[in-house]
């Protein structure tokens, strides 16, 4: 589960308002801002919703390890960002992305 700190910067990596990841999340906004701010805790449900959506969005959330501490990266580099964004914007059929 991520914490509200994790949360803040995937927000800011994957360029995602809190509205846009109350949208993809089904959170409301409000709950994102307790979260976020430790105000307040959110439900585990609401939790999961969040880091689904946001990993969805290409965040990927590193756990507390023996090398490390928490943490959150982006799903792929600049490099393959581009590669993406051309390959989605050739047109064609619109199907179901399986872009790991």
């Amino acid at each position: 589960m991520i914490t509200s700190s994790q949360c803040r910067a995937a927000r800011a990596l994957v360029e995602y308002s809190r509205q846009r990841l109350a949208i993809s999340s089904g959170v409301s906004q409000e709950i994102i801002e307790m979260f976020e701010r430790k105000l307040e805790n959110a439900i585990h449900e609401d939790i999961e919703a969040l880091q689904a959506a946001l990993e969805e969005a290409g965040a990927v959330f590193i756990p507390d390890n023996d090398s490390g501490g928490i943490g959150v990266r982006l799903k792929f580099n600049r490099s393959d960002t581009k590669r993406i964004a051309t390959l989605e914007s050739e047109g064609g059929i619109v199907a179901h992305d399986d872009v790991p």
